[in-house]
């Protein structure tokens, strides 16, 4: 049962929130405890996992239904030759939409865990707001992805894994599977550039970002499933990619870097 509704969106300030229309829709109990996560953008898939793991290890019995939904065609005008990171932006994002259940001791005669979250943590760079904004007039929602953006998140992205798995004694990248953001190109190849990943590591973000572009919070999610349906395809040992440990990284507005250890299941 569903005791726990955390909902991520950039797409609307309506009053009652998504988080309320979708539990009437789902039919969900009236003690259901909700929680309205709005204009976190690209890195919202990994704050929503980060509160569920929370809510679902602090609550017995807790099962936190965790949806992502995103419309940003709202925010789609004739382009303009003054204002490239606009025309950049609407090339680049696609709506789209995730759910995902977050729970703690798995009864495991009903309930077959996918991944295992084992660690989470978040970081804001510093002096970096202007990397990724967005602002809302006639137009609608319009986001700006600065050029700085690819350069100030693979300059910092060794130091997050570095806090992560140093703990687990893992410093070879290459050794872990990802799950990644699909954030842009340009973002992807300087990530495999800084940490020297292998071109294989970061296929299920390449192939969802080249399906359905960036969708922002519901993405990550989406690579998540891609990853875990791939490994089914392929006979792998495990959910993810035959390995046991893994990362899942989500960045956006801030700039803020999202990363979550993964342990993987058996398949």
């Amino acid at each position: 049962m569903i005791t726990h509704l955390v909902f991520c969106t950039t797409s609307g300030v309506d009053i009652p929130g998504a988080d309320y229309q979708l539990t009437k829709l789902l039919g969900l109990g009236p003690s259901v405890k909700r929680y309205m996560m709005y204009q976190h953008g690209c890195f919202g898939g990994g704050s929503t996992l980060r509160l569920a793991k929370d809510l679902a290890e602090n609550n017995k019995g807790a099962r936190v239904l965790v949806v992502c939904s995103e419309i940003n065609v709202f925010g789609f005008h004739a382009p303009s030759e003054t204002d490239i990171e606009v025309l950049v932006a609407q090339a680049l994002f696609g709506d789209g939409a995730s759910a995902i259940i977050v729970g703690s001791d798995p009864v495991l005669t009903v309930e077959r865990p996918l991944f295992e979250l084992v660690f989470t943590t978040q970081t804001l760079l510093p002096d970096s707001g202007y990397a990724i904004t967005a602002s809302l007039n006639e137009a609608g929602l319009l986001p700006k992805i600065h050029k700085d953006t690819p350069r100030l998140i693979s300059e910092n992205i060794g130091r997050v894994l570095v806090e992560a798995f140093q703990p687990l004694g893992i410093s070879d990248w290459n050794s872990i599977f990802w799950v990644s953001h699909p954030g842009g190109r340009a973002i992807l190849d300087q990530i495999e550039l800084k940490l020297g990943l292998k071109l294989e590591k970061l296929k299920p973000t390449r192939n969802v970002m080249s399906d359905y572009g960036n969708m922002s919070s519901p993405s990550v999610l989406f690579v998540l499933d891609e990853m875990r349906k791939a490994s089914i395809r392929a006979g792998m040992r495990t959910t993810g990619e035959g390995l046991d440990w893994g990362v899942l990284l989500a960045f956006g507005p801030g700039l803020t870097i999202e990363a979550i250890v993964l342990r993987s299941f058996s398949i």
